[in-house]
């Protein structure tokens, strides 16, 4: 059936006029990929009401590959969002938080701070980078990807663990920004769980109408962000406290790489998104390009504001470190805007909203990620799963709000180390075994199991490099054994996110190539088949 009789060119749907199919061709798209929609029942009903809200623009495609001829983003513009997008994703309280646990939490002197921040950026950053290269290549969603690598089931590990890394993040970002708002004034404080229910009302919006609203909003939002942020940094300047560097003993060592390990959590925690975002350009659109721009995107905004952040942990105000002490990091920064007045409050509050360009990732690629989880998963329309996931994240935040610190610092390490095998995993499929050739891939692979790995050697992998994280982590609730003997053994170093990369690095490479050597005929058979009907590219 023709793309025009399925409605994909009238201009009476919403959707296509933005160059999204209309629900009646992903309906169409799924049946032809096997799937059966239910016209009755709960998801026949969620399906009802998509074609319903198809007409209003909103993105009703799923993980669905888009194929070369239905990509839509050929613009200058579109290509400058591969660094626009992370440049406003980044610029948000949730960044600046990040750098106030270096002097904060972790006893760092402001110069150790910086300098933490720039090196363990500029390194995390890397495979998101380079993941969002392959988005246009192969036009598939990055967990879609990751089936190439840990196969249809054994993907379930990841993707699930991305589920967790999504809403968590939402739900960190949230108190954040609900403490901020709380912030603004003294006397007529809003309740933080309004102040949290108002930014997801604001993210959804935007993660609901999909791909080119999320890029349209992430491509303006941090412009008036930095400018409040350079405000910040004028206002408390004389403030601060950069001091000598502390030491070089093993005590400063170890808060060096726990800290180190809490920046690797954020910046590498996108590496499981970025193939999201670049998926609607060229397939043969260079790749020198949305690589630099995805890195640079990516470290502005990552290495300044947390450097602002660690910087203004260090004030030496005692009534500015009170409010801190008392309403987190909201009130950091409403103190270090309070001498601007009226005016202070009211940048206040447009930082506290900046979170939404933090969320809104986290809840678009939700959705996405939940669809990797299997067939029944994929027929449920994105649209719902985006609000599924607001719900989750409002309730987890209001529950929440008073454990801030220990929560951020928890996740973001938990999420370095499995960031790392899954970075590692995939970086070494591509390397190694598809030779770093596109050819290799065949992205209408996706959803076929038995032309897929059967993910054994990921599995393997995954095993060591969970090993390796527990022997080196070094959290409030575990040391490590290796952890241990980094700095006090009271607090240890955190070296979870460097030996469970190194171990999945060494694993993951003779597990494949046995995987490979004793597949099944039949599988074997498949593979061949695959790649060699291969469309080139």
């Amino acid at each position: 059936m023709s793309k025009e009789k399925l409605g994909y060119n009238s201009s009476e749907h919403g959707s296509a006029e933005l160059g999204y199919p209309t629900a009646a061709v992903q309906e169409a798209t799924l049946e032809a990929q096997g799937f059966r929609v239910p016209q009755t029942g709960f998801i026949g009903k969620l399906w009802k009401a998509v074609l319903y809200i198809d007409k209003f623009g909103v993105e009703v495609r799923g993980i669905e590959r888009i194929r070369p001829e239905d990509r839509s983003a050929r613009s200058v513009w579109d290509l400058l969002d591969a660094a626009t997008m992370w440049l406003a994703a980044n610029s948000t309280i949730s960044t600046f938080s990040l750098g106030t646990l270096g002097p904060s939490v972790f006893g760092l002197g402001l110069k150790e701070s910086c300098l933490t921040i720039l090196f363990f950026n500029l390194l995390s950053t890397l495979p998101v980078a380079y993941f969002a290269v392959f988005g246009p290549r192969l036009g598939l969603r990055q967990m879609t990807i990751s089936r190439f690598s840990f196969g249809y089931y054994v993907a379930w590990l990841p993707v699930a663990l991305n589920v967790i890394a999504c809403l968590g993040w939402s739900t960190i970002n949230s108190i954040v920004g609900g403490q901020a708002l709380r912030a603004v004034s003294t006397t007529h404080q809003i309740p933080e769980a309004v102040a949290i229910i108002i930014i997801a009302l604001l993210t959804a919006l935007f993660a609901l109408f999909g791909y080119r609203y999320v890029h349209l909003y992430e491509r303006y939002s941090w412009i008036p962000v930095v400018i409040i942020f350079f405000v910040s940094l004028g206002l408390s300047a004389k403030y601060m406290d950069s001091g000598p560097f502390a030491g070089s003993g093993e005590v400063e060592a170890a808060s060096v790489l726990s800290f180190g390990a809490a920046i690797v959590g954020f910046g590498l925690g996108w590496s499981s998104l970025a193939a999201d975002y670049t998926v609607n350009l060229p397939e043969d659109v260079p790749a020198a390009p949305v690589f630099w721009l995805t890195y640079i995107g990516l470290n502005l905004p990552c290495i300044l504001i947390e450097a602002l952040g660690a910087a203004e942990a260090t004030v030496t105000r005692a009534d500015w470190q009170a409010q801190y002490a008392d309403q987190g990091v909201g009130g950091l920064l409403a103190a270090s805007l309070s001498p601007a007045g009226g005016f202070g409050k009211f940048l206040l509050v447009l930082l506290a909203l900046s979170i939404v360009g933090n969320n809104i990732p986290n809840m678009y690629s939700f959705a996405l990620t939940f669809q990797v989880l299997g067939r029944y998963a994929q027929m449920i329309p994105r649209v719902f799963l985006v609000l599924l996931g607001s719900v989750v994240y409002v309730i987890l935040s209001i529950v929440g709000a008073s454990h801030f610190e220990s929560w951020l610092d928890t996740l973001l390490v938990l999420l370095s180390y499995w960031l790392a095998i899954f970075s590692t995993v995939l970086i070494e499929e591509h390397l190694i075994f598809r030779r770093g050739k596109w050819l290799n891939y065949n992205p209408d692979d996706y959803d076929k199991p038995e032309h897929l790995p059967l993910g054994l050697a990921a599995l393997a992998a995954a095993a060591c490099g969970v090993l390796g994280a527990v022997l080196g982590m070094a959290t409030q609730w575990y040391i490590g054994v290796l952890g241990k003997k980094i700095g006090d053994p009271a607090f240890g170093g955190d070296i979870g996110f460097e030996l469970s990369c190194g171990f999945s690095a060494i694993v993951y490479p003779i597990a494949r190539y046995i995987e490979r050597k004793y597949e099944s005929p039949q599988r074997l058979r498949k593979r061949i088949e695959s790649e060699s009907t291969v469309e080139k590219y």
